[in-house]
This record gives C-alpha cells, sequence and structure tokens, in this order.
C-alpha cells in the first residue's frame, strides 16, 4: 500500500475515533458540570423528598420538584397520545395511497412544520388554539367524560385553554413531523417483493399494511417515537406560553401545570441566592437522566425487536 494511503486512512481513522469520542466526552461532562451545581440541592433535600414533594417556594427556601417532573411526564405521554397515531397514519397514506403527483406535496408540508420554530407554536397555541380549546373542545369533553366514574376526574375545573391538555396537543403537533418523517422512510424500504407476494396471497390493500408493512418496519417506527419523545421532553418556549407555571399537581388535564423545562426558563433570571439556583440546576439534572434512561429503555427493547 501506498505510504500517503496508508497514512490518509489512519488520519481518517483517528479523526473518526475522535469525533466519536468528543460525543462521550460532552455527555459526561455535562453530567459532572449538572452535579457540581445541584450538589447543595441534593444535599439539604435529599433525592427522595425532592422528587416526591410538590412544594417550590422560594420565600421559605423549601423545594421540591415533583410538579415539574409530572408535569413533563404528562405532556409528553399527551404528546405521544396524539402524535403517534396520526404519525402512523399520514405515513401510510403518503408511502402506500397517495397518488405520485401529490406525494411531494404532503411530504413538503410535513418537513415545513419540523422546520418551524418552537416559539411560533408557542404564540399559535397562546393565540389561536387555547381559545379553541377554551371554548369548543374543553366543554364538549367535559360533556362526554363527566358523567363517567373516575374518567371524569381527567376533566374536572373550569376550561381555561391554558392547561396541560392545550400544552399537549402542542407538543404533538411538533412531534408529529419527526415520527412521520422517519415512518415514511422506513416503510419505503420494505421490500417490494414482500408487499407482491401478500397481493399474489390474495391480501387486501390493508391486509398487506397491516400484516407486512406494520410488522417488517416497527424498529424503524419506535426509533422515530424514541426521537419525537426526547424533543418533547425538553421542548420549552411552546409549553411555556400554554401551560402556565403553577407548581401543584392536578390529576385533571385541565389545569395549569408546569414542566422542567418551563420552570427553568421562567425562574432562572429570578433566582437569587445559592440554594434556589442549585435546585434548578437539580431539575435540570433530573431532566437529563430522565432523558437518558429513556433512552436506554428504548435501546434495549429496540435490540430486542432487532434480535
Amino acid at each position: 500500500m501506498d505510504s500517503s494511503v496508508y497514512l490518509k486512512d489512519k488520519l481518517f481513522r483517528r479523526l473518526g475515533l475522535f469525533s466519536s469520542l468528543t460525543i462521550i466526552i460532552i455527555c459526561i461532562l455535562m453530567f459532572v458540570v449538572l452535579f457540581i451545581y445541584s450538589y447543595p440541592a441534593i444535599k439539604q433535600f435529599g433525592v427522595v423528598h425532592f422528587i416526591l414533594s410538590d412544594t417550590w417556594n422560594p420565600v421559605k427556601k423549601v423545594f421540591g420538584g415533583a410538579s415539574a417532573i409530572y408535569g413533563t411526564i404528562t405532556t409528553t405521554l399527551l404528546a405521544l397520545f396524539f402524535a403517534i397515531p396520526l404519525s402512523v397514519g399520514i405515513a401510510i397514506f403518503i408511502t402506500q395511497l397517495c397518488p405520485e403527483k401529490l406525494k411531494s406535496y404532503f411530504s413538503n408540508a410535513i418537513e415545513l412544520l419540523a422546520s418551524i420554530p418552537s416559539i411560533i407554536y408557542g404564540m399559535w397555541g397562546l393565540f389561536t388554539l387555547a381559545p379553541i380549546m377554551r371554548i369548543y373542545v374543553e366543554p364538549l369533553l367535559q360533556k362526554i367524560f363527566l358523567p363517567i366514574p373516575y374518567v371524569r376526574y381527567l376533566f374536572t375545573g373550569t376550561p381555561l385553554g391554558i392547561d396541560l391538555l392545550t400544552a399537549g396537543v402542542v407538543l404533538s403537533i411538533m412531534i408529529i413531523p419527526f415520527i412521520t418523517s422517519i415512518a415514511r422512510d422506513t416503510f419505503e424500504l420494505v421490500p417490494k417483493e414482500l408487499k407482491e407476494s401478500a397481493y399474489a396471497m390474495g391480501a387486501t390493500k390493508w391486509e398487506m399494511i397491516k400484516d407486512v408493512i406494520l410488522p417488517y418496519s416497527r424498529v424503524g417506527v419506535l426509533s422515530g417515537i424514541i426521537i419525537a419523545a426526547g424533543r418533547a421532553l425538553g421542548e420549552t418556549m411552546a409549553v411555556a406560553f400554554v401551560l402556565g407555571n403553577d407548581h401543584n399537581i392536578h390529576l385533571s388535564l385541565l389545569k395549569s401545570s408546569t414542566t422542567i423545562s418551563v420552570t427553568l426558563a421562567n425562574e432562572f433570571t429570578e433566582a437569587d441566592f445559592r440554594l434556589y439556583i442549585s435546585s434548578l440546576f437539580y431539575l435540570a439534572f433530573i431532566l437529563f437522566i430522565m432523558s437518558f434512561t429513556a433512552l436506554g429503555i428504548a435501546k434495549f427493547f429496540l435490540g430486542k425487536m432487532r434480535k
């Protein structure tokens, strides 16, 4: 082998290794920095007490992250609940049902949604979606679900439009492009022979989609859901506009709440003493752990599915 080619190959391998190690080093440094700044709050409140307490009172210097953690998880689950069926349905339509002339228009529309800044979603949610939710959607949901035992507790309270449900809807719209794009690309990778074999055995279009495309593409679709969940967990501005900043845990979806990222955005500039700042870093540290844990669990199940 020519020495110059060998040197280039060696340089390329070292550059690739350096790039990979850089990502690991950044993650470790983020973990260390968050832990160091969180340590005063960890020492003061502990782990279990901070996670389970919903008391957030800067005046009395007492802090608990339960309400922010609850709001983060609830809005993310709501967003996934709304977005997953819509996204998969859109991907199926684009790849299997849409006329060829219209595919590019629908695909471009999905990509356009992904490029819109989150603050635009927040402003649209506050000035357009929230009034619609308050006047039309939430009163209708109360009429339907309030007579139903147990379920009624999710829809109690005065409809205001600034609540968990509206935040979940806005987040779902934001993450639809991520799930849809990955699901669409995965559906298009299904071998043509498999689809033609299904048709040859007398399967209908729906049976081919249900029994061939969806099972073959489940790993790719789940990957898109993981990416979307990570985006939803850390979203700030879009949620801040339509969620409020209420540090209380409410079972009803029609109540204001807060998330970890919203709390950080709203209160970091107001933190005027060390324990307050450390408690905010503690929330950021918990969000980092939540994201890492969710990704690890998802990767575990992806590995099982691939096998």
